[in-house]
């Protein structure tokens, strides 16, 4: 049996759409986001396509077969943050 609420009684059919999969394939800079990184603070440009993975999930009662787009958006984007960093690395970027 499917839930319409949440854990928290929160009323599934009135929450605020999810954003296109393929809006999420492209990661954040990384180096805006490292410039100001604490130490030891974990820092993923790919955040926005994760929450978006995790929303799905939310939305559809964890059905994951319904998510696949979400997570492949999820692996695009960092595939394409770890090419990019290897590159910037090659090019002798500090990173």
């Amino acid at each position: 049996m499917a839930s319409r609420t949440t854990e928290a009684g929160i009323d599934k059919t009135t929450a605020p759409p999810l954003p296109a999969p393929e809006a999420n394939i492209v990661p954040e800079p990384y180096t805006k986001r490292f410039k100001n990184k604490e130490v030891s603070k974990f820092v993923d440009p790919c955040a926005e396509a994760s929450k978006a993975s995790m929303d799905c999930m939310n939305h559809h009662d964890y059905e994951r077969d319904k998510c696949l787009d979400y997570f492949q958006a999820y692996r695009d984007c960092k595939k394409a943050w770890q090419a990019q960093l290897r590159a910037d690395r090659r090019a002798g970027k500090d990173v």
